[in-house]
């Protein structure tokens, strides 16, 4: 009789069964991992535009603080300062979808003669799978988080 040389079938499924064990443990490990990347993400955003709204209303101080649109652009005018890059501008950014009032939508006192005095920046996740938490931030600076809801003035500040 001739010795057979190989894995049996028990063998194997063995080995198959314990590679799916240590997925199971490791994906959702994987999952937050990336839903706490795209919030450290949304935060440095929401950072990013508050230095550019501040530095844009000193640039352009006849028209105050601005929309995304008006932040990002070539660079060099009122409509496109360049103090952003263009993804951000555009308002999506890992897993986040981020807004400032659009132009016909600016806060009161906001005029064609009468440049903007405040402004508020919202992050939101595209679904629950990029992130958990919403965040929000105004010309104070003061970054400021929600879970489950858009988040507002009243929501809790970042530490």
């Amino acid at each position: 009789m001739r010795k057979q040389k190989g894995f049996s079938l028990i063998e194997l499924l063995i080995v198959v069964a314990i590679i799916l064990i240590i997925a199971a443990i490791a994906i959702p490990n994987l999952l937050r991992s990336r839903i706490a990347a795209n919030e450290a993400s949304a935060v440095g955003s929401i950072r990013t535009i508050n230095t550019a709204e501040v530095t844009y209303a000193s640039t352009y101080p006849t028209v105050g603080f601005a929309t995304l649109a008006q932040l990002g652009g070539s660079g060099g005018s009122s409509s496109g300062a360049g103090l952003i890059d263009t993804v951000l501008a555009g308002g999506t950014k890992s897993g986040y979808v981020f807004a400032t009032p659009a132009a016909g939508l600016l806060p009161s006192g906001c005029g064609t003669t009468t440049p903007c005095s405040s402004y508020t920046v919202i992050g939101d996740p595209q679904n629950s799978q990029t992130g958990q938490r919403h965040f929000f931030s105004d010309q104070s600076g003061v970054i400021r988080f929600a879970s489950g809801a858009t988040a507002d003035i009243n929501s809790t500040p970042l530490q």
